[in-house]
């Protein structure tokens, strides 16, 4: 009975939280209601209709095995197996393969801790910096800053480093590596504010998040941002009828933006271009080869990572003060 009760008021307060933000979720997930790996398989912890508002609490990419006391010991002997628990999957009613699931992140709350660390043997200077670190960060949520040291002070940009649906297959496949399905993009782009398309590949979706960055840069170039649980209160709607796409995009108040995935930064920058020009020549009045020649004046290439071995992504951005007069 105690944790029945203890249960019922966490959901009162974070549904009286939602109220006060704005956005009342529909459904609220907890933590333990996750997986870390993605498949047509994993059956879904809810379903709900297009257009319906989810709050998801998650857990930080060590799945609570680097928590706020923890030391290198910790780091040292970590257990590779819970690695990126993600939130989900939700399963929506509407969506269709070949549909488009579009995603609003809505409001994402940081908690009070995080960590980052050179892992042995991960990050893109393996060979300088071999052995392992562990910094325990304090994070203040009110401001949103955290200490890098006892100098440095950091704005935080808090971003889920894992969304994705299921991809077309029984394979129970790693979270690491980013997808056509999404996955692991650790985009730092991926803000509150940002609206997210994924191609649909099974009926239903299948859509998880998790993997919250409380601060990371372009690259992730040592391996791991500010990693930490954090809650993330979103909206998923299905698109129908529209030109398809074959990786995810995303899109601001500011630009449109293409991601490409791939073994090298060529074939990941490759897909990006081709995505844009699919996206500008599918939905304006303007032909492939002037969207790639615009491209080429207005478009922004960034590497978005280059850890997550085998893929790595570049996203390519296109401001949206120029789509507007197309």
């Amino acid at each position: 009975m105690k944790k029945q009760s203890t249960i019922i008021i966490a959901t009162l307060v974070l549904w009286s939280c939602a109220q006060k933000e704005g956005y009342t979720p529909d459904y609220i997930l907890t933590a333990d209601q996750k997986h870390n790996k993605f498949s047509s398989l994993i059956p879904p912890v809810l379903k709900v209709k297009s257009g319906s508002i989810i709050k998801a609490e998650t857990s930080e990419a060590s799945d609570g095995q680097l928590h706020k006391n923890a030391k290198i010991d910790d780091l040292e002997n970590i257990d590779f197996g819970p690695i990126h628990p993600i939130t989900g999957p939700v399963y929506i009613e509407e969506a269709e393969v070949g549909d488009i699931l579009a995603v609003d992140l809505l409001k994402i709350d940081l908690h009070d801790y995080g960590w980052q660390a050179i892992v042995g043997g991960f990050g893109f200077l393996t060979d300088r910096f071999p052995d392992p670190k562990l910094n325990i960060h304090k994070i203040d949520v009110k401001n949103k800053t955290s200490m890098f040291n006892d100098k440095v002070k950091i704005p935080l940009k808090p971003f889920p480093g894992i969304m994705g649906v299921a991809p077309d297959t029984e394979e129970m496949l790693s979270t690491i590596p980013p997808r056509a399905n999404g996955g692991n993009m650790d985009d730092p782009s991926l803000v509150e504010g940002t609206t997210v398309y994924f191609p649909i590949f099974v009926k239903g979706g299948l859509f998880s998040i998790g993997d919250g960055h409380a601060v990371q840069g372009l690259g992730e170039v040592c391996g791991t941002a500010i990693e930490a649980p954090m809650t993330f209160t979103y909206r998923l709607r299905v698109i129908k009828d529209k030109p398809e796409i074959k990786e995810p995009q995303y899109e601001t108040d500011a630009y449109y933006a293409a991601t490409g995935f791939g073994t090298t930064i060529d074939i990941a920058t490759k897909k990006a271009v081709n995505y844009m020009v699919d996206h500008l020549s599918n939905n304006y009045d303007i032909s492939a080869e002037d969207a790639y020649m615009l491209c080429s004046l207005v478009g922004d290439l960034k590497i978005a990572e280059v850890v997550d071995v085998p893929n790595m992504l570049v996203t390519m951005h296109f401001p949206k003060s120029i789509l507007e007069q197309l």
